[in-house]
């Protein structure tokens, strides 16, 4: 088997000496979407800042590639892994086209300028979520729903090989939820190594190859989607009855359970 591309072991997580989760193990390899579920204030967002760098380790380890997070620069970080954050605020008002050319920074000098082929890779990621017409729009004008695409877009521009996101589709409409999910799945079989949390299991049983939910800080299971997302583990993490079925097309769909 191929080494994992980002994996967490045994891993405690927070912010100073407050403790958000303990005893974590996770690992995400190429032409994989690894779906990360659990309830508000399960610590899914620490767990992602942890794995990226952007926090210390309580406890245990992050490893990027086999190598341990701790011994990289950032920019050694950057060029493995990208991030989707669940928002941005941004307090200058640059062009659509410029937020996402930023996304090549990990990949110019110190003191560098883009070239045109980091501007035309700017250009084919939004082209690719279907937001090229924005390229030269204000990027603080623009809507909730189209920032979090132009964010995606950042990240694919930078070329690395694993794509960490944060509820990708939180703020999108059905159409482009649809879409983002489907670059997810075309990511993947790829080569590239993504991960992703959401609060939706239907998103997981879509896309997801692997899955590992969190509730309170702790790993609670993980496995394939059909191995972990069952109405009774679902019913005892989120506190609602579910039910999951199959579907004559194929698809799994999760909805709860209104009757039980």
């Amino acid at each position: 088997m191929s080494v994992p591309m980002l994996e967490a072991r045994a891993l405690g997580f927070g912010y100073g000496a407050r403790v958000v989760g303990r005893g974590v193990d996770l690992e995400a390899r190429p032409r994989e979407v690894l779906c990360l579920l659990g309830p508000n204030g399960s610590g899914k967002t620490t767990l992602f800042k942890t794995m990226l760098g952007l926090l210390p380790p309580q406890a245990g380890e992050v490893r990027l590639e086999g190598m341990a997070l701790a011994r990289l620069t950032r920019p050694e970080i950057a060029r493995r892994v990208a991030y989707v954050p669940q928002a941005h605020a941004a307090h200058f008002p640059f062009t659509v086209i410029d937020m996402v050319v930023m996304g090549r920074t990990a990949h110019l000098g110190l003191f560098a300028s883009p070239t045109p082929e980091d501007r035309r890779r700017a250009l084919a990621a939004l082209a690719t979520l279907g937001i090229a017409g924005l390229a030269e729009a204000e990027y603080t004008r623009i809507s909730g729903g189209q920032r979090q695409l132009a964010l995606i877009a950042r990240a694919l521009a930078q070329a690395a090989p694993a794509i960490v996101m944060d509820e990708p589709t939180a703020s999108l409409d059905f159409g482009n939820q649809a879409i983002v999910l489907s670059e997810v799945k075309r990511l993947a079989t790829q080569g590239l190594t993504i991960v992703l949390s959401t609060h939706d299991p239907d998103h997981a049983f879509s896309v997801g190859h692997r899955v590992a939910l969190l509730d309170g800080g702790r790993l609670v299971a993980q496995g394939t989607p059909g191995e972990v997302l069952t109405p009774q583990r679902l019913r005892a993490v989120y506190g609602v009855p579910v039910v999951v079925e199959r579907l004559s097309q194929g698809q799994t769909v999760c909805a709860p359970d209104y009757g039980a």
